[in-house]
């Protein structure tokens, strides 16, 4: 979809509205600090691991102020399932110090405040920001990459180019509802290595299936 205009936007919108009428966060939380951790852990892990891990780590810990006072080995065993796991121990950790030092342990609702915690980049900041505070942001995860720039709403190489090149051609009201729609599609119907493009209603729209059905 080169050189989309307004149009083809608003009809693309509708499109995955049709189909994901449901698509949200699917991970599971009660307050931004839970929210902020169990992004972490799904770096390069599955919203449905981690949901299958927050239940015993929250019970076992919820606040930051603990949180900051664990050892990495204390903190393992509740996350190891989660890969990665010691770097993201670490990362809760220092995160956790950051917000108690710093924030009093509040989860701060400004972007570049919650990018300067350990361990939180542009995707998590994003993704908290948007979730917990209702702000506008498209956070670009493995699935809205790959999915962006197969549709041909970006041509993108770097995850920043693809949040900067979508801002561009999305209204703003839409960016935050266009963060889980461009992820349910990729999850579920686009995928990495055999996407589902017959049952896509996106098809017609798509500059992936075009080049692939010529």
């Amino acid at each position: 979809m080169d050189n989309q205009n307004s149009i083809e936007i608003v009809k693309l919108i509708a499109l995955l509205n049709e189909r994901f009428p449901e698509a949200k966060c699917e991970l599971n939380y009660s307050n931004p600090y839970e929210l902020l951790i169990a992004v972490i852990l799904s770096a390069q892990c599955t919203d449905k691991r981690v949901n299958a891990v927050t239940p015993k780590l929250f019970e076992f810990c919820n606040d930051p102020e603990k949180m900051s006072k664990l050892s990495v080995d204390e903190l393992i065993p509740y996350i190891r399932s989660c890969g990665f796991y010691n770097n993201k121990a670490k990362s809760i950790i220092e995160c956790s110090k950051a917000l108690v030092e710093n924030y009093q342990g509040v989860v701060p609702s400004d972007r570049d405040k919650l990018q300067s915690l350990v361990g939180v980049g542009r995707k998590t900041a994003n993704v908290v920001y948007s979730e917990a505070f209702g702000g506008n942001a498209i956070a670009v995860d493995t699935h809205v990459f790959r999915v962006s720039n197969r549709l041909g709403l970006v041509n993108a190489t770097t995850p920043e180019q693809t949040e900067n090149q979508l801002n561009e051609v999305i209204p703003e009201e839409y960016w935050s509802k266009m963060h889980h729609l461009l992820i349910f599609l990729g999850r579920y119907v686009c995928k990495a290595i055999k996407p589902a493009c017959g049952e896509c209603n996106l098809k017609d729209l798509c500059k992936f299936y075009k080049n692939n059905n010529k």
